[in-house]
């Protein structure tokens, strides 16, 4: 040994303390998205409390108190290596043109986060309890995730819509995106594509949360109706490429639906409806929650009559103008006071109607007499007979006054005699 060599420090070991690059962190959500159900709780603790990374290295060596969760994780073991099923579900993502979106990026949509406080009523149901935020969520479209759920509504209802319901939607679909705000809906038959067609047709955004993969069009005939989604707003899903549309997985989807836009719409529900399973998250979330009422006779109408009479806070909504002033601007978006077209008689006070009410029918009053008829005095009653004159309610004829044929006319059989129904 030289002594240069001698003189040479001796290397001392570096222990790996660097948090988990970007990527690892990204497949360590989609490992653990597969290996249990969207939404379910532990998983979420789990990964918020040691990091994805090491919850998914726990959960496939099983060391995990909740003793379902291992049992599902251990079944699911039996399909494959989680890292290598997410690393395939990348793949194919990226193939599709998609991305895979996590808590860690920028585009993230932060309002899911308040799913950890969602607390239904009764929930007996795994989906109805198992209802924790998304660890990932895939993305077909352009638009930033974030951004195009951070002015949104939701408008959700039933697939077997009446011609009511679907126009209703189709309205409130155009004029939200009309005034900047993206339509979310679920892409299903009904409410849902009437919703997503009219706000494409006023050329703004939409998203539709799926509960299968983002390459899986449900129902197939809604095909045409995602590829223009995915050009000109999102489709997003929970679901890795390639995943099912299975049943409760509509349920699950639901929550993502209610806390991910600042307001949800309810057109129409039966009686047993899932669109009002997204209400009823919206409420709990304390989210703004409006319904549309539709015809007492209509079965379609039933459900959501019905989240009316439950929840007061609920509002009901006729409009556009409405959803805008429950989700809008406070003092900004206050919709106008629903008022009939102005009428000449509507600028009259009280003298003047009494005189108008005064003239027959049929046949001239000379101002003596109407002033008797209406009790106001006769200096007065001509004033007010030159109003109305002017105002082309009275004629002047024979040394009297009378109706114009026009006026006497739309004062018709239903009117009491001397004046029409108020």
């Amino acid at each position: 040994m030289t002594e240069q060599e001698v003189r040479q420090p001796i290397p001392i070991p570096v222990l790996d303390t660097a948090q988990p690059r970007l990527d690892e962190v990204r497949l360590a959500r989609i490992a653990l998205t597969w290996l249990a159900e969207p939404g379910t709780r532990s998983v979420h603790r789990l990964a918020s409390r040691v990091g994805p990374v090491e919850a998914l290295h726990r959960l496939i060596l099983g060391d995990v108190p909740d003793t379902k969760l291992r049992a599902a994780v251990r079944a699911r073991l039996a399909a494959g290596d989680p890292r290598e099923i997410a690393e395939r579900a990348v793949e194919h993502t990226e193939r599709l043109g998609a991305r895979v979106v996590i808590p860690e990026d920028d585009e993230w949509p932060s309002r899911v986060k308040d799913l950890v406080r969602l607390s239904l009523a009764g929930a007996d149901r795994r989906v109805d309890q198992e209802t924790a935020p998304p660890l990932c969520i895939w993305v077909r479209g352009s638009w930033p995730l974030g951004e195009a759920l951070d002015r949104s509504v939701a408008v959700v209802g039933s697939r077997a819509a009446t011609p009511y319901g679907s126009h209703v939607a189709t309205e409130i679909g155009y004029g939200l995106a009309d005034r900047g705000w993206t339509v979310v809906s679920g892409g299903a038959y009904g409410i849902d594509a009437a919703a997503h067609r009219g706000a494409l047709n006023a050329g703004g955004p939409t998203v539709a949360v799926l509960a299968c993969g983002v390459d899986r069009p449900y129902p197939v005939g809604n095909t045409a109706l995602f590829d223009r989604i995915a050009d000109t707003g999102l489709l997003v899903s929970e679901w890795m490429p390639g995943a099912d549309p299975l049943r409760h997985r509509f349920l699950i989807r639901n929550r993502v639906i209610a806390a991910a836009t600042v307001g949800t719409v309810l057109v129409e529900a039966a009686a047993r409806s899932g669109a009002t399973q997204t209400t009823h998250r919206a409420l709990a979330l304390h989210r703004p929650t409006m319904v549309v009422p539709g015809p007492v006779t209509s079965a379609m109408s039933i459900g959501a009559h019905e989240v009316l009479r439950e929840h007061p806070q609920a509002r009901l909504v006729s409009g556009v103008a409405h959803i805008l002033e429950e989700v809008g601007r406070i003092g900004a978006d206050l919709a106008p006071v629903a008022q009939g077209p102005q009428r000449p008689r509507d600028r009259l006070d009280d003298e003047a109607a009494l005189i108008l009410e005064s003239v027959p029918r049929r046949g001239v009053l000379g101002a003596d007499s109407l002033a008797a008829r209406a009790g106001v005095d006769v200096r007065t009653t001509l004033r007010k007979l030159s109003l109305l004159e002017g105002l082309g309610l009275l004629i002047r004829r024979d040394g009297g006054y009378a109706l114009p044929p026009a006026n006497l006319t739309r004062r018709g059989a239903g009117s009491t005699v001397g004046g029409d129904e108020r």
